[in-house]
């Protein structure tokens, strides 16, 4: 470890700017993803989100890689959707893609994002997701007599690395990635450990008793901030 310098590892892509700024509070940030994304190419896939967008519809998204997915397939149309998602990035995604708004509610987690949407009462939603979204959303809403149309459009895909060095902080951003780190690393009992959210945060305890800080914002340069604040 180099000397008097913090050593965080940062399981997902960050902006350059901040592992400069990182870098000036003395703080080492290595960037090493434990997973990959790629979308769902199939015909029928693709049949499935042509025939969305051509319906006035209640949309969900809880992940980036699904707004990409789904934006991919647009040819310059404007669906008629009412959208709810996650906030912050994915939020700044569906800004770009289909604009502000059609935005009609947003929520720190699926489960609030969830209970959003039941006090609207929609008769039901499409929910564009990944082949390892969790339950809670499409759950509550189905208890409440809400129907899911579910569309997997992107596969989450676990890169186990061992790593060597040892770190002051770890961040976390999804529960995949929780599951993939632990595969084939251990922690010493030192690490502070930083999850974007209570979900990841709850795949996290599963392998660890360390200390966990969890974003006070569900973004991933707002973790990132969060660490060197900590650590400074």
């Amino acid at each position: 470890m180099q000397e008097n310098k913090v050593q965080i590892l940062c399981t997902r892509p960050v902006s350059d700017e901040l592992i400069q700024e990182a870098f000036k509070n003395d703080i080492i940030v290595d960037v090493i993803p434990f997973i990959e994304t790629e979308p769902i190419e199939t015909v029928e896939v693709q049949q499935e989100i042509e025939q969305a967008y051509m319906q006035t519809a209640t949309v969900v998204f809880t992940s980036m890689n699904a707004v990409e997915a789904v934006a991919a397939h647009a040819e310059d149309q404007e669906p008629e959707w009412n959208i709810y998602c996650i906030g912050n990035t994915t939020k700044e995604l569906v800004t770009e893609y289909f604009g502000e708004e059609r935005i009609f509610g947003t929520a720190a987690s699926a489960a609030e994002l969830a209970e959003l949407i039941v006090e609207e009462a929609p008769d039901e939603v499409i929910f564009f997701c990944g082949n390892q979204r969790r339950d809670e959303l499409p759950d509550i809403l189905r208890s409440n007599d809400i129907e899911v149309t579910e569309i997997m459009v992107y596969h989450t895909i676990p890169v186990p690395r061992k790593i060597s060095k040892e770190y002051n902080g770890i961040l976390f951003f999804s529960p995949s990635a929780a599951d993939s780190f632990f595969r084939l690393n251990k922690l010493a009992e030192k690490t502070i450990l930083f999850t974007i959210g209570n979900t990841t945060a709850n795949t996290v305890r599963k392998y660890s008793n360390n200390k966990i800080i969890i974003s006070k914002v569900p973004d991933k340069e707002h973790l990132l901030e969060e660490a060197i604040n900590y650590f400074s």
